[in-house]
């Protein structure tokens, strides 16, 4: 009962703050329910970890990234669409638990949640950084922002959010300390899936009054062009198969 209170008390919270829409608040409610039943209130804390320092980092130096919102498809305010792309992996993971009772999808939970922090640390901390990105698709410099870009500072990032989220697994689920590092690792390899994707075959359009590359459909007030990728492979799509492919990582490491 404290866990649903908690939950629905959290997305209520993270909806007054700004930090989800009405619909990703409702997202987070079904995902917070799927993550209780299999891993309990251990499973909402690490959840909690990932949504909360993910969103402090949304909003530091928010005025400085302010431009990059100009690029993306979607704020910093998460749908339910962003909510279920960063937590659907974990919540899967959570009721394999819940059926079968190996310990194996509780490493892979923690995996998820993971990768999830990994990559969204990297984009909100890598923008801040004093040079521009370098694009993996071709090596050259690219506007901040751009999916497939990466940075020093942001690749710094990315492996701090996997290690964190695996540093707190350990007590959590009183896992062996060996399988820290396959969290870690599965977590920072589904940050760079999410990378290569990015630059390889996320759908990426062109303004065709001001010129700007973004991701998304429209911009200025009208209809943007297709530049490049699978117009059904957008950021969420993305996020969610990086959180697979670490979900997969996880699992064959342990096997």
């Amino acid at each position: 009962m404290l866990g649903s209170i908690l939950i629905i008390v959290a997305a209520w919270m993270g909806w007054k703050l700004k930090a989800l829409t009405v619909t990703g608040a409702l997202s987070a409610v079904v995902i917070g329910f799927m993550s209780l039943a299999g891993t309990g209130a251990r499973g909402l804390i690490l959840l909690g970890a990932f949504f909360v320092s993910s969103s402090l980092w949304s909003k530091y130096k928010a005025k400085n990234k302010a431009a990059m919102d100009e690029k993306l498809a979607k704020g910093a305010t998460r749908d339910w669409k962003q909510v279920a792309a960063n937590g659907g992996p974990a919540s899967i993971c959570s009721m394999l638990f819940l059926t079968s009772g190996n310990p194996v999808w509780l490493i892979c939970f923690a995996a998820a949640i993971s990768s999830a922090n990994s990559d969204t640390w990297a984009s909100e901390i890598g923008p801040i950084s004093k040079r521009d990105p370098i694009s993996i698709k071709g090596f050259k410099r690219a506007e901040r922002g751009t999916s497939g870009a990466v940075s020093l500072l942001g690749t710094g990032a990315s492996l701090a959010g996997a290690g964190f989220i695996a540093i707190l697994a350990i007590p959590l689920f009183g896992l062996p300390p060996w399988t820290g590092f396959i969290i870690f690792i599965s977590g920072f390899l589904g940050s760079v899936i999410d990378t290569i994707l990015g630059a390889y075959f996320q759908v990426s359009y062109k303004c065709a009054v001001c010129g700007l590359e973004t991701e998304k459909e429209r911009h200025c007030g009208q209809a943007a062009m297709k530049v490049k990728g699978n117009s059904l492979l957008d950021n969420d799509l993305v996020n969610f198969l990086s959180g697979a492919a670490a979900v997969l990582g996880a699992y064959i490491a342990i096997l």
